[in-house]
This record gives C-alpha cells, sequence and structure tokens, in this order.
C-alpha cells in the first residue's frame, strides 16, 4: 500500500541519512521525499512516500519514531489529509502545440511561466493522480523535455497537526 509519511526532524547534521537509511536498511525505497523548513527553525518537515505493506509500515514508524532526531511522526495515509505536489512540465512544440498546450493548461488550471512558439514551460499543483494525468496529456501535445517533480506533502485534515498527533494518538513502541 502506498504510504505518505511526515516527520518533524531535528535540524542535525546526518539527521535526513539516519531517517531515509532506515529504508534502505530493510530493503524498502523511498518513493518521493521532500525537505523544508518549519515555523521552527531548529525543526523540518519531511514528507516521504513509499509503497510497502501495512505490517511493514507500522514497524518502520515504531523504529521511526525512535530515532533521536525524530520529533514527531504521522503516516497521514491512516487519516484524512490533504497531499499535494508540484510538477513543472518544458514542451518541445511543434507547428500549432503552443494553441494545444495553452488549452492542457486551462483544462488542468495550470499556469503558463514560458509560452514560446518552440518550447512552452508549464506549473501545476495538485494531487498526485491529477500531477499524472497532466504529465501523460501533456506528453501527447509535445515532446516532453524536462519534467520536475516536487514529491508530495501533506498535512492531515480538521485540527491534528503534526506537532500535536502525539497528543491525540500514541505512537507504537
Amino acid at each position: 500500500m502506498r504510504h505518505a509519511i511526515s516527520v518533524l526532524l531535528q535540524n542535525e547534521v546526518g539527521a535526513l541519512t539516519r531517517l531515509t537509511g532506515m529504508f534502505s536498511s530493510r530493503g524498502y525505497n523511498i518513493d518521493s521525499l521532500n525537505v523544508a523548513p518549519t515555523d521552527d527553525p531548529s525543526v523540518s518537515r519531511v514528507t516521504l512516500v513509499t509503497t510497502v505493506s501495512d505490517s511493514a509500515i507500522a514497524q518502520l514508524n515504531s523504529q521511526l519514531a525512535k530515532l533521536v532526531d525524530v520529533v514527531n511522526i504521522h503516516d497521514m495515509t491512516l487519516g484524512e489529509h490533504f497531499e499535494r505536489e508540484l510538477v513543472i512540465v518544458k514542451l518541445k512544440l511543434q507547428t500549432g502545440g503552443l494553441a494545444r498546450a495553452l488549452l492542457l493548461a486551462k483544462k488542468f488550471g495550470a499556469q503558463i511561466l514560458d509560452d514560446a512558439q518552440v518550447s512552452c514551460t508549464i506549473q501545476l499543483t495538485g494531487n498526485v493522480d491529477e500531477i499524472d494525468r497532466f504529465v501523460d496529456a501533456a506528453a501527447d501535445i509535445g515532446e516532453l523535455s524536462a519534467v520536475a517533480r516536487s514529491g508530495s506533502v501533506a498535512v492531515s485534515k480538521g485540527e491534528v497537526t503534526l506537532s500535536s498527533f502525539d497528543a491525540h494518538h500514541h505512537l507504537s513502541a
């Protein structure tokens, strides 16, 4: 099953390596990894996506929670959440391709960053399925000369935040 895991991680040398090492040492792949600062300069928010069994992710989450650098952890896919990704696509266009690219952008609610006749750059923020559909549709319009995806970011729906998650749920040891 696909899991989107959010982690508050101390900004310490080697912290991200220790976190990702938990996955690689057990033979699990990380499909997407996003790391960004939070409102606290000593903590970063990590969102990683992996596809493993439910039992494997429960064990991984438990072991990750024991890492000294991990402030908090939450498997977003266990509850209602918002998950988004950003993609920037650069298309090499044939004659007449720009009009099709503009229609594609309008259809998906994407933003045109560069609209030259032979090359077009488009940005879209959406859920993972929408991003996948957009990239596939863009490939039908022109040659994909660059695809840059941010990786997923996620937050819980409702009042629970990652920093308050442990007050509402207990991590299994």
